[in-house]
């Protein structure tokens, strides 16, 4: 496992999104160097002192505002502008005005990259990681979306809660398919401190019928939705899930995260962005866990293909 000092981050976008990740980024001393870039100068600015001003309490950093000659040596490169989801509005509805962005945002990128993993939470997260793996040229282990790694955690909150509220870090599950309206829980890959979920509801005698199971899975994909309706954005859930991902990737982990990455020909699916469990280390995405699924979890796999196909035919031209 390697040292992440000496490691530098460049987040584009200072935004609630990606202010938060560069401080949670911070907080947690994951580089010596975190570069904010932002179209707004003065907003990136102004952030980079605000949690600068932390740093007597946390240890030495250097933090500062850039532009995009800065991408240069990036180990890793967040990309998280865009324009942010309102009340009632899906992640597929933001496509056409943040896909735009994103292509500036992938030229500007890849006039300075020379290596590093770019990190995609920019939404709609499948769509906008799968243009950008095509406009930069990139290998697809290069290109990572952070897709349902944060719905995965949502996920075992909530399975967690249901279960009488034991230890999150024994809840074990993966929310697959796609980052929104069609993912669904890997329901036959869900397990309590290796013990399969179903079994472990029996034996605690815990309740986990169908409808309770549907229910979790609603709930979760839901779950955006819900705070940005009660606070009017999402930030911190997603900032600590990015940071992992960026840890992940410094300490070369070899974490088994659900990501979005290109398929060719995983579980039968080639040419499109969706989240599987993957194994992620320093050079990005090592391999696709190509994990047995259930006919009707392979029928769901199908639909969020059928949903986020769609939505990339109507960008094709961007």
């Amino acid at each position: 496992m390697s040292n992440t000092r000496g490691s530098k981050i460049c987040v584009v976008g200072a935004g609630a999104v990606g202010a938060t990740i560069t401080f949670a980024l911070t907080f947690q001393q994951l580089a010596s160097e975190i570069v904010l870039i932002d179209v707004n100068k003065d907003k990136a600015q102004g952030e980079v002192l605000d949690i600068g001003h932390g740093l007597p309490f946390l240890g030495q950093m250097d933090i500062h505002a850039g532009d995009y000659d800065e991408i240069k040596d990036a180990d890793v490169i967040i990309v998280t502008a865009g324009i942010p989801r309102k009340e009632g509005e899906t992640r597929m509805d933001l496509a056409a005005k943040n896909v735009k962005l994103a292509k500036i945002i992938t030229d500007s990128i890849m006039k300075y990259y020379n290596g590093g993993v770019i990190l995609v939470v920019s939404n709609p997260c499948d769509v906008v990681t799968y243009k950008i793996a095509q406009w930069s040229g990139l290998p697809s282990s290069k290109v990572i979306g952070s897709g349902t790694n944060l719905d995965s955690a949502r996920f075992r909150y909530l399975l967690g809660q249901h279960l009488g509220g034991i230890d999150l870090r024994n809840v074990h599950g993966y929310m697959l398919g796609e980052h929104g309206e069609t993912q669904f829980p890997a329901w036959s890959m869900t397990h309590i401190a290796g013990v399969q979920v179903d079994e472990y509801a029996r034996i605690t005698g815990k309740s986990l019928t169908d409808e309770e199971k549907a229910d979790i899975a609603f709930r979760t994909m839901k779950s955006g939705a819900e705070i940005i309706k009660l606070k009017g954005a999402t930030y911190n859930g997603i900032a600590v899930s990015a940071t992992t991902l960026v840890r992940s990737i410094l300490t070369d982990e070899h974490t088994i995260r659900t990501c979005g990455t290109v398929l060719n020909g995983e579980f039968g699916i080639k040419d499109i962005v969706l989240n599987v469990p993957v194994s992620i280390g320093k050079e990005g995405i090592e391999r696709i866990v190509e994990a047995p699924l259930s006919p009707a979890e392979m029928e769901l796999l199908h639909k969020s293909e059928a949903n986020v196909r769609a939505v990339l035919e109507s960008v094709k031209d961007i």
